[in-house]
């Protein structure tokens, strides 16, 4: 594992550890001590979600000047953004280790990854809307067309993700798409695999993932030695890797007025705190009964 993707991860909040006494909410109602958002290392938050915006609106527009607009965005921040030019390059090595036609990427986030890659090496490349729709664009993007107008009959592709949980978007969108214009899909790369199951299911379809970094002890354990976590931060994410549900009780049970003072705050900690308790999470001391 590479030290300069570990770098750029933590340098731009795309991957953030909580501090042991304030866990993260998780949309499922749980808590946990660490949020990954690789869109952030095109530089970080704010330059993520500005471009982020761009692709929403320019996606619900015209598509065929589509990709090469956001291109145009992502080679602007590739000379700006250290990280983003670390990624990319990591990214675009890996990519040439292996055999393809053309470089697939699916709406939204995707495409911060694949889009350079794919300019870079003179590949064409598919961007894969989640209706099901996909744009083909030539070597260094010079034209766009839609992908039912041109014949990619027997091409193989290379879907490069941001990130991969159980590879849910992939099977129900990336690869149907790829495979309704007869093109092949044996290999996807990524930036980071969760290791919550992604790669089985992604092998259940003919398919090997690559990544470059793979959320395991390991990768934390590296993140402590280089000064990027605390010890007792490093700690609490092995608790919660061994076992999200015992972290959570264990925490609760150290903390008896947590979910209360959650409560109190209102607003989404309110929101996710009541989810908790309706979902059982919360043990009874914590919700009052």
């Amino acid at each position: 594992m590479d030290n300069r993707i570990i770098d750029s991860l933590f340098s731009t909040d795309a991957v953030r550890v909580s501090d042991p006494d304030a866990p993260f909410w998780y949309a499922s109602g749980r808590l946990g001590p660490f949020y990954i958002n690789t869109h952030f290392l095109l530089s970080n938050e704010i330059d993520a979600m500005e471009l982020l915006s761009l692709i929403e609106t320019a996606s619900s527009s015209d598509r065929l000047s589509f990709p090469k607009l956001i291109l145009d965005h992502m080679l602007h921040m590739y000379e700006r953004s250290e990280s983003y030019r670390t990624v990319i390059d990591m990214l675009t090595a890996k990519a040439s280790e292996l055999e393809f036609d053309l470089i697939s990427g699916g709406e939204r986030r995707d495409f911060f990854f694949s889009m350079l890659p794919a300019y870079f090496l003179k590949k064409p490349h598919l961007s894969v809307f989640k209706d099901f729709q996909a744009v083909y664009s030539s070597e260094e993007f010079r034209t766009s067309s839609h992908s039912f107008e041109v014949d990619i009959t027997g091409k193989k592709a290379l879907h490069i993700a941001d990130l991969v949980t159980e590879a849910s978007s992939y099977t129900r969108v990336w690869i149907p798409v790829i495979r309704e214009c007869s093109a092949i899909i044996s290999d996807t790369l990524a930036v980071v695999d969760r290791l919550q199951g992604g790669e089985e299911n992604l092998l259940s379809e003919g398919i090997t993932l690559h990544t470059l970094v793979q959320i395991h002890p390991e990768f934390f354990e590296k993140a402590m030695k280089m000064g990027k976590i605390s010890s007792a931060q490093y700690d609490m994410i092995l608790e919660f890797m061994q076992s999200p549900s015992d972290y959570m009780n264990s925490f609760l049970l150290s903390h008896s007025g947590f979910i209360s003072e959650q409560i109190a705050l209102g607003g989404k900690a309110k929101e996710r705190a009541e989810l908790a308790i309706s979902k059982g999470y919360a043990i009874n001391s914590e919700c009052g009964g």
